[in-house]
């Protein structure tokens, strides 16, 4: 008996799993470790390129910091509240002109951004069905996504050109839609330039999402609602808008953010002044911070600027989330 125990226990001693058993701890962690280390130098250099910027600018923002102490902006006089509480005086010039530059932002993020989904969506739809030169026209639809923002606009700019644009060659001397040709880069027609030049590079970017979300809809459900007598607008607002509701959720805040924060586009199309109709939360933060030479303002109202871009997306995925919760339930 004794014997045969002890066979055993040696059996144990010499199997192989009982070998292996005090080495599976330190390989099971370093197989955990090793995702983190890999994305440790994205963390270093996400750490250095946005967050440290994004300190020093809001302890500039606290700072009385101008032209005379931008060689060494850490002996600026601390100011407290002070450009914060300019920013948000909407009774005096600065805080006017900021309320001014935000309203007029929000008009055309809201414009902007509806037009892109509804375009984009209306030609992923259409370009579902297989037909000839399907494949053709989805590559032409994202050439606006595609080119360089730089290049883009500047081309927007000769085509608004007031004497020999191409838009006022065409709605002028063609169509004969205006009594005389307008100037687009100038007055209030530069707001409904920049939303032109705004959807036209941003919706191929809503098709892309939207036709890739398209593909995850099963065919069945479109042919099972075709024979139960649904058209084709009935099987889009039965199946196809509530299929991409996850979708559109994401798609729409993406576009928003990178609408509110569009600083090329105008700053291309109209250069450091911008018109009053067309005047940008950040294209009016550039003007305050770089041409009055007032960096804790402009700060401060980068700072603003950040903390409502904060609480609006806190505010719209708390929204989505609960709308999106009974139906996951």
């Amino acid at each position: 008996m004794t014997t045969t125990v002890t066979e055993q226990a040696a059996v144990r001693k010499d199997s192989p799993g009982a070998a292996d058993g005090p080495r599976r701890r330190p390989g099971r962690i370093r197989r955990i470790g090793l995702p983190y280390l890999l994305l440790l130098p994205a963390l270093i250099l996400e750490l250095l390129v946005h967050l440290v910027p994004m300190v020093i600018g809001i302890v500039m923002s606290f700072k009385e910091l101008t032209q005379f102490y931008i060689r060494d902006w850490g002996t600026a006089p601390w100011a407290g509240l002070d450009n914060y509480a300019m920013s948000v005086d909407f009774n005096a010039p600065v805080g006017e002109a900021l309320l001014h530059s935000f309203l007029v932002t929000v008009a055309f993020t809201l414009l902007s951004v509806g037009l892109c989904w509804l375009i984009g969506t209306a030609a992923a739809i259409s370009m579902q069905d297989t037909f000839r030169g399907r494949g053709l026209l989805r590559a032409l639809f994202l050439v606006p996504y595609a080119l360089p923002v730089y290049a883009a606009v500047i081309t927007w700019v000769f085509m608004f050109q007031h004497d020999n644009g191409l838009v006022n060659h065409v709605l002028h001397d063609q169509l004969h839609l205006t009594d005389k040709p307008s100037f687009w880069l100038i007055g209030d027609n530069s707001f409904y330039a920049l939303l032109t030049v705004s959807v036209w590079k941003g919706w191929p970017f809503a098709f892309l999402i939207v036709m890739a979300g398209l593909q995850n809809i099963p065919r069945e459900l479109y042919e099972a609602a075709a024979l139960d007598g649904a058209g084709v607008w009935q099987q889009i607002r039965r199946i196809t808008l509530p299929s991409l509701s996850a979708v559109n959720q994401v798609l729409v805040l993406v576009l928003f953010l990178w609408t509110f924060n569009d600083f090329n586009t105008p700053y291309v199309l109209f250069g450091k002044a911008a018109p009053e109709a067309a005047d940008l939360v950040s294209v009016h933060i550039y003007q305050a911070s770089f041409v009055t030479w007032n960096f804790g303002a402009g700060s401060a109202m980068s700072v603003l600027l950040l903390l409502f871009l904060l609480v609006v997306t806190g505010v719209y995925l708390a929204v989505t989330s609960r709308g999106r919760r009974p139906a996951d339930a």
